[in-house]
C-alpha cells in the first residue's frame, strides 16, 4: 500500500491573475494484491487507486488550450480511480478488467513522465475526445485489456473501454449503460530497457457532434473521433546508477472534427543521477505542439480572432529528494499561441510541486 500527496504552487507570470498563487493538492492511495497468495486465485491480481483532487485552476488565468498543471480538475472529488482484476492466461497473455486508466499503458513515454504540462500525457487530440473526455485523469470508465508479449521484447495490448468516462465518486457515478457507446484502442511496439517504439489506433463506436459544422436545420452534423499515433523512447547515453539521457518523442493525428485539435507532436530529454550523491536528482526538458483543426480555427475567425495553427509549450523542470518521503520540483513553462491565438501574448508559468510519500 502506497500513500502520495503531490501539492504544487503555481503563478501564472502574465494576465488578470498574475500576482495570484494557486494551490493544488491530489493525494493518492493504491494497494496491490496477489490473489494468488491471499485467496487461491492463481495467476490472478488486483490492484485499487482512490484518489481525492481539490485546489485552484491556473489554466483559467493562464488561459491555453492544452492545460499548464496534470493535477488540475474542474471539480474536486474524492474517486476510485482504478479498480481492476488482472488474471494471467498462458506465459505470456494477460487480462485485465475493471476501472482503469487509460494512459498507464497506452500513448505513454516513461521518459515524459517528470513534465508537468497534461500535454505530455495523453495526446490532446485523445485527451480531448469522446463525450466528457476518454478513461484518463481524473475520470476513468470500465475497460478490458488484453495484452500479449511476443519474447521478451515484443508487445500488443488492446482495449475496450465505456465511450463514457465516469468512476465511483463523479457526480454520475459509473456508467454501466454504454449509451455512449465504447472506445477502442491498440497499441503495438517493442520494448526494452533504454528503448521503445510503439504505434496505435483508436476509434469510438458512436457518432459525435462535430466541433463547429451543423446541417440545413441548424444541428450539429456527426462525426466519428479516430486517430493514431507513434511513441519512442531511446537511452542516448549512460546506464545503472550512472547519469544517464534518455529521449523522446511521439506525435498523434485525429479525424479532426470533434474537437479542438487535429493532432501533435511533443520532443524532449530526460536527464538522471545528475550529480554525484545525487541519485534521486533528475531533470526534463520538453516541447510540446498541439495542432487546431479546421474547425476550431473557424471559430475563432467568426469571433475576430485571427488564429494559429499550433499551440506551443516550452517546459523545463528539475526534481529532487531532500528526504526519503519529500521531493521537491521546481518547474517553468512558457506557451506560445496560447488559446490557439495567432501572436497571443506568450505567457509564463512557474510552478513549485512538493510530493509526499508513504
Amino acid at each position: 500500500m502506497h500513500l502520495v500527496e503531490t501539492i504544487d504552487i503555481a503563478s501564472v507570470a502574465r494576465g488578470p491573475d498574475r500576482d495570484r498563487a494557486f494551490v493544488l493538492d491530489d493525494t493518492d492511495l493504491t494497494a496491490d494484491a496477489d490473489l494468488a497468495r491471499l485467496v487461491g486465485w492463481k495467476g490472478a491480481r488486483a490492484h485499487v487507486h482512490v484518489m481525492s483532487t481539490m485546489g485552484g485552476r491556473p489554466n483559467d488565468a493562464a488561459g491555453t488550450l492544452q492545460g499548464v498543471d496534470n493535477i488540475e480538475v474542474a471539480s474536486h472529488h474524492l474517486r476510485l480511480f482504478e479498480a481492476w482484476i488482472e488474471q494471467r492466461v498462458g506465459t505470456n497473455t494477460t487480462v485485465r478488467s475493471g476501472v482503469y486508466d487509460l494512459n498507464s499503458e497506452f500513448y505513454t513515454n516513461a521518459s515524459a513522465g517528470l513534465l508537468i504540462s497534461p500535454s505530455f500525457g495523453a495526446g490532446s487530440e485523445l485527451a480531448a475526445s469522446g463525450p466528457n473526455g476518454p478513461s484518463i485523469f481524473p475520470s476513468t470508465a470500465l475497460t478490458v485489456r488484453v495484452e500479449h508479449r511476443f519474447g521478451e521484447v515484443a508487445y500488443l495490448r488492446a482495449a475496450v473501454l465505456n465511450g463514457s468516462a465516469g468512476c465511483l465518486g463523479d457526480p454520475e457515478g459509473v456508467d454501466f449503460s454504454f449509451r455512449d457507446g465504447v472506445l477502442l484502442i491498440g497499441e503495438a511496439g517493442v520494448e526494452r530497457p533504454g528503448f521503445k517504439l510503439g504505434a496505435g489506433y483508436w476509434r469510438y463506436s458512436k457518432m459525435h457532434d462535430d466541433y463547429t459544422a451543423v446541417d440545413m436545420d441548424g444541428a450539429a452534423i456527426q462525426r466519428r473521433d479516430h486517430g493514431g499515433y507513434v511513441i519512442g523512447d531511446v537511452q542516448l547515453l549512460g546506464g545503472e546508477g550512472r547519469p544517464t539521457v534518455t529521449a523522446f518523442g511521439r506525435a498523434g493525428l485525429s479525424g479532426g472534427s470533434t474537437t479542438p485539435f487535429q493532432g501533435g507532436w511533443q520532443v524532449g530529454v530526460l536527464a538522471e543521477h545528475l550529480f554525484a550523491g545525487r541519485p534521486d536528482s533528475q531533470a526534463s526538458l520538453g516541447v510540446s505542439r498541439g495542432t487546431t483543426t479546421r474547425g476550431f480555427r473557424t471559430m475563432l475567425l467568426d469571433q475576430g480572432v485571427r488564429p494559429a495553427r499550433a499551440e506551443t509549450t516550452f517546459e523545463l523542470t528539475y526534481s529532487d529528494k531532500l528526504a526519503k518521503w519529500l521531493t521537491v520540483q521546481p518547474d517553468l513553462q512558457f506557451i506560445t499561441d496560447r488559446g490557439g491565438v495567432e501572436k497571443a501574448r506568450g505567457v509564463l508559468v512557474s510552478m513549485l510541486r512538493l510530493t509526499i510519500s508513504f
